[in-house]
């Protein structure tokens, strides 16, 4: 062992006592191994910003997109512009009118050679939304000789009946047969003659300002009147502007059910017999056949026992009768009503017609009207709802004859009353004319022709209009509320409705009174589709508060660490902005 100056073996000199022996130093270029640790961070923070920034990207670039195109609405388009015209209804209402001028009743004065054209145009403003223009489109020509001929009957009913076989007159059109003012066809005083069907007997008068104001009143009493287009159109008009009998007869349907009702309250005394099958067969459904074109109907009846009419007639000792006043009509027909138990079981409107046989007790009893008068066909009705008659029974003659009396109903006279109600709810009733005009009455039918087309031109204005309503109301839901469905097959049923619309407008302003009510009847039935689809109900869909209680539970655990995430991002990067620039 070599001997170190100063010390012994191995030991250092005294001026390094103490100091402790320095690491031997890196080579150079190796200084950045040190701290690995140190050296990860970096590498680890930007790979957890662009982790962050991928799941973000993909959440909003391609998970929203596909969220929301999965969870939307699927909503057909509509023609809401069409709808939002239709709110604004302007009737054009053509009639074509053919006057028919026999030898020797042309005026002097008329102005023209026949045949020629003429036009009538008359414009009504009913409010703001609502307007009717009518106008007669008039043909004058001369008769022909078989149309001389059937001039030459008789009678006038022989003359109507055979000018009828010899028209081909469509559903609401007139023919108007001018006849000279000395003809003896019709009756003394009368110079207006309306028939059964489409056609009239006129006397051409004294010039021809007075042949003018006869042909335009009968023009008036065989088609459409402002008072009948305003009670078809009582929904959309003031209560002021609407007569007494505007909400008289029941709004338009596609079909109607008739019941027919005997109330026997007292079966113990009377055993009441009635052949209902008979009488709606000789007088009913005559008049159901004329109005197949209208609607569908069903007639059914029954007898109810022990039913009363839940009002106390009063007895008047004068007349030794029982007597119902006007006041106390309509506490008569709740307590029936609900008896009946037919409205509750019917998609249509339901017409009751009652006949109801007081008891012992309470014979005879009569209705009185609001003048205290006794009603002559003791009898009364309920708009939209049916009539009630009151069927008396004479007592019997020997004061101990046995109980229960037989009783046979008079139904000739039960269904005159019946058929008179019937028209009335159906909007076909008869106005005071004056003493020179003659209505020929319908006879077994019980409708004549052209009331039949008066009655379908406010048919068919009031289907538009209800159709108008109809589509408004389902456009302002749908619009309201954006989450319902609007699928394809209801978007075809308001097409269809609108295009339907506006061919009956259309078909009505050329006077084509067939085609036009059938377009709208084709438009109700496909609005009414449309509107109470099952698929538009409310219920069926969650409100926007309930779609945030579903989804924020599935989204806000993902949301949270990606949010959390980018608000670290956009504070570090927001702090290098702040540091400054370090330089060598």
């Amino acid at each position: 062992m070599k001997q170190v100056p100063g010390g012994g073996p191995g030991v250092r000199p005294s001026g390094d006592r103490g100091r402790s022996p320095s690491p031997p130093r890196d080579p150079p270029g190796r200084g950045r191994d040190r701290c690995p640790v140190l050296r990860r961070v970096p590498a680890e923070k930007a790979r957890g910003r662009r982790a962050a920034l991928s799941f973000a990207a993909i959440a909003v670039v391609l998970g929203l997109p596909l969220w929301w195109k999965t969870t939307e609405t699927y909503r057909a388009a509509l023609p809401y512009a069409d709808i939002a015209a239709l709110g604004e209804l302007s009737f054009q209402l053509a009639v074509p009118v053919a006057v028919v001028f026999a030898p020797g009743s042309q005026p002097r004065d008329l102005p023209r050679l026949l045949p020629f054209r003429d036009t009538e145009e008359k414009e009504t403003l009913l409010n703001s939304r609502t307007s009717i223009a009518s106008r007669y489109e008039m043909v004058c020509r001369s008769t022909t000789a078989q149309e001389e001929a059937a001039l030459g009957a008789a009678t006038v009913q022989e003359a109507d009946a055979a000018l009828h076989q010899l028209q081909d007159a469509s559903l609401g059109s007139l023919s108007l047969y001018v006849i000279p003012e000395t003809s003896l066809l019709l009756p003394q005083g009368i110079g207006v003659y309306v028939g059964k069907h489409r056609s009239a007997l006129v006397r051409a008068g004294q010039g021809l300002a007075a042949l003018r104001a006869r042909l335009q009143q009968v023009m008036q009493i065989m088609s459409f009147t402002t008072s009948s287009i305003t009670a078809a159109l009582s929904d959309r008009m003031p209560a002021s502007q609407l007569g007494p009998d505007a909400r008289r007869h029941f709004k338009s349907s596609l079909g109607y059910e008739i019941t027919f009702s005997l109330l026997n309250p007292d079966p113990k005394s009377h055993a009441v017999h009635w052949d209902i099958e008979g009488a709606v067969s000789r007088y009913v459904q005559p008049f159901l056949d004329k109005l197949s074109f209208l609607a569908n109907f069903s007639v059914d009846s029954q007898i109810l026992y022990y039913a009363v009419l839940g009002v106390t007639p009063r007895f008047d000792k004068e007349s030794s009768s029982f007597l119902l006043s006007a006041h106390s009509l309509p506490h008569v027909i709740n307590p029936v009503e609900a008896r009946l138990g037919s409205s509750a079981a019917s998609l249509y409107p339901v017409l009751n017609f009652l006949l109801y046989v007081p008891e012992r007790s309470h014979s005879p009893l009569y209705i009185q009207d609001k003048d205290g008068a006794l009603v002559g066909t003791n009898a009364f009705h309920s708009p939209r709802w049916g009539g009630i008659m009151v069927y008396n029974v004479e007592g019997p003659a020997a004061p101990q004859a046995s109980l229960p009396l037989r009783v046979d109903v008079d139904m000739v006279r039960v269904m005159e009353v019946f058929l008179a109600q019937l028209r009335l709810l159906f909007g076909v009733s008869r106005e005071v004319q004056p003493p020179e005009v003659l209505l020929e009455s319908p006879g077994n039918e019980g409708l004549a022709d052209w009331e039949l087309d008066r009655l379908l031109w406010a048919r068919t204005v009031e289907n538009v209009a209800t159709v108008s309503t109809t589509l408004t109301s389902l456009a302002q839901l749908l619009d309201k509320i954006g989450n319902i469905v609007i699928k394809d097959d209801v978007a075809s049923e308001v097409y269809r409705a609108v295009a339907a619309v506006q061919s009956a407008m259309a078909e009505l302003a050329v006077g084509h009174l067939h085609s036009a009510f059938q377009a709208s009847k084709e438009a109700v039935t496909s609005s009414e589709r449309a509107f109470f689809d099952p698929s538009l109900l409310h219920l069926l869909y969650f409100p926007d508060d309930q779609k945030f209680a579903i989804y924020i539970p599935l989204f806000l655990p993902m949301a949270v660490p990606i949010l959390l995430s980018l608000a670290k991002i956009f504070r570090e990067a927001k702090q290098r902005k702040k540091e400054p620039t370090k330089t060598d």
